[in-house]
């Protein structure tokens, strides 16, 4: 049975991220908020979690995860930025949106679009998982919390407990996020290309959505 930690979503408990930190580096699959919706995540270098997160997601290996980065900088440790992302970054982070970029050697293979050597990365704007990043000092391997199924992603903190409670190690619930994904961008192109419309606004980068 997996822990359930209520944390506060503006000011969240020290002591709770620490012990977060820990479970994830110790292998744990978590649950957590951020500022489009609830996400599974794991540390980026556990192979088994990476698993457990598919088969909760009722996925395959062609359904690709994202790292969860602090800021701008953890960004360019894991992707190649030109100074024209980087300033279309820049604009949109924090934020609701994940950016397709070429992943850099430092992310493992197994994380890479196989055609592409691309990664979806982005940077949420959330106090919970910005201290949990700060606390980590490394990105999480996520993926949005939505079971085989559903049409929109879990947001019920008990309702997350009752169905994910015996399946992941640790809850971190603060209350309602929402159940709309980010906006997907790719970025791996001449130009800025809306690849999923959601909570994120793509005029803010310059994109007219359809």
């Amino acid at each position: 049975m997996g822990q359930f930690f209520s944390v506060h979503p503006d000011n969240p408990q020290p002591r709770l991220i620490r012990e977060a930190a820990r479970i994830l580096r110790a292998g744990g699959v978590v649950v957590y908020p951020t500022d489009s919706c609830y996400a599974l995540g794991c540390a980026i270098g556990n192979k088994e979690g990476m698993e457990r997160i598919r088969a909760i997601r009722g996925v395959d290996e062609q359904h690709y995860f994202t790292l969860i980065c602090r800021d701008l900088s953890e960004i360019a440790h894991y992707a190649r930025v030109d100074n024209r992302q980087y300033r279309l970054l820049k604009s949109a982070t924090p934020g609701s949106y994940t950016f397709i970029l070429e992943a850099t050697r430092e992310v493992p293979r197994r994380l890479q679009d196989p055609k592409r050597s691309s990664i979806g990365i982005r940077v949420p704007e959330h106090p919970v998982v910005a201290a949990l990043l700060a606390e980590l000092g490394e990105p999480i391997l996520s993926a949005t919390l939505q079971l085989p199924g559903d049409e929109h992603p879990l947001n019920d903190p008990e309702a997350i407990r009752e169905r994910l409670a015996k399946r992941v190690d640790l809850i971190l619930e603060s209350g309602s996020c929402g159940v709309e994904p980010t906006s997907v961008i790719d970025l791996t192109g001449e130009v800025p290309e809306l690849l999923r419309p959601g909570k994120g606004d793509p005029a803010r980068l310059g994109i007219e959505s359809e």
